[in-house]
């Protein structure tokens, strides 16, 4: 009977190995969360704050509402489109997503 009570003891896992898979899972996790979403945002981000600098009087731009205008005036938090002959909008320079498809293609050539 003694035998066998030692044998029951020798075939349990080590728990060392057991926290360390944990660990490992979870960085691994991690890792795959700061690739997938932080990391693209944080590219995007940066790049909507150049965008943001670099706006200047006679940009063609496109909002996050999708109008598309000319920019007339820049305020410190505002920008104003020119969106037809008469008809100018203020909009908060967040909203700013990007320029125009064709006036990027212009600047290229």
């Amino acid at each position: 009977m003694i035998d066998i009570a030692f044998a029951q003891g020798h075939g349990q896992p080590n728990p060392t190995g057991a926290v360390l898979f944990q660990v490992l899972f979870l960085v691994g996790i991690f890792a795959v969360f700061y690739f997938l979403i932080i990391r693209p945002q944080k590219k995007e981000r940066e790049r909507h704050r150049r965008l943001i600098e670099s706006l200047k009087k006679g940009d063609k731009v496109v909002t996050s509402s999708g109008i598309w205008g000319t920019v007339v005036e820049i305020g410190d938090r505002t920008v104003t489109l020119r969106v037809d002959a008469n008809t100018r909008i203020t909009f908060s320079k967040e909203a700013i997503i990007g320029f125009q498809p064709e006036y990027e293609k212009k600047e290229e050539s």
